[in-house]
């Protein structure tokens, strides 16, 4: 069994973020870039599983040159091999979706791993689309993976709870935290690592569907009003509430 695994290369959740001159991008300057935090789990679920039940791991990323940092850390954790679908172009999700797709068909992958969102443009749908263009089977968001044979035992997150969904190979998964405790990559993974090739393909131009349009930051926050410490404040607070912040 093939098992694929698709991560991003993204820039760290703590980097102070500023936009780009053309207003439709990121500074890069002074930014670190690390592997999507949800597709460390998704990488986790995939070596566990090759572990119990055998077969090849593959780690598949889409962008420049800056992404084998991010493909050379799956294969320190563990991952068999790596393919770098190269483009620097700005694509929306269903244009990383029909090039993710069209790479796990040429490879042939039966069980296929996503984080269930990237940090960066926090869409949370390239996993579903990927599977949509496939003719796939999906679970998204999952915090429990089990396989048997042919089937997939999955447990989901919902408003309010959880459910456990049952389908069949082949099959997306979309990992949410919780669903294992990724681990670190040994000092012989990492070495091992940098004697991997990372295998790189050339990828057709993109054709976006929709446009990014601009890139702003969220209003700064407002200073913050102390109207009294005991009850003789309340009818004051329903006033600014009900004329100011207009919210009753």
């Amino acid at each position: 069994m093939k098992i694929a695994v698709c991560i991003s290369h993204v820039p760290d959740t703590a980097a102070k973020i500023n936009i780009g001159r053309d207003g439709k991008s990121i500074d890069p300057t002074g930014v670190s870039f690390v592997v999507n935090p949800y597709d460390e789990f998704a990488i986790e679920e995939a070596l566990k599983t090759k572990e119990k039940f055998g077969g090849e791991t593959l780690a598949i990323s889409l962008g420049g040159d800056a992404s084998k940092e991010t493909l050379r850390k799956a294969l320190a954790m563990g991952i068999d091999n790596a393919v770098l679908l190269k483009d620097e172009s700005y694509r929306d999700s269903l244009s990383v979706a029909k090039a993710l797709a069209e790479e796990i068909k040429n490879q042939n992958a039966e069980l296929v791993f996503f984080g269930k969102q990237s940090v960066d443009y926090d869409n949370s749908i390239t996993g579903q689309l990927t599977a949509e263009l496939l003719g796939y089977n999906c679970i998204s968001v999952v915090v429990a993976f089990t396989l048997d044979g042919n089937k997939v035992i999955a447990e989901r997150e919902i408003e309010g709870g959880k459910e456990v969904v049952e389908t069949a190979l082949p099959a997306i998964i979309t990992a949410q935290k919780g669903l294992n405790d990724p681990r670190y990559a040994s000092l012989k993974g990492i070495m091992a690592a940098k004697k991997k090739v990372i295998e790189e393909k050339i990828i057709a131009a993109p054709v976006n569907h929709t446009e990014l349009l601009g890139m702003k930051k969220p209003a700064l926050k407002q200073a913050g009003k102390i109207i009294g410490s005991d009850a003789s404040a309340v009818p004051e607070l329903v006033r600014l509430l009900r004329e100011e912040a207009k919210v009753i």
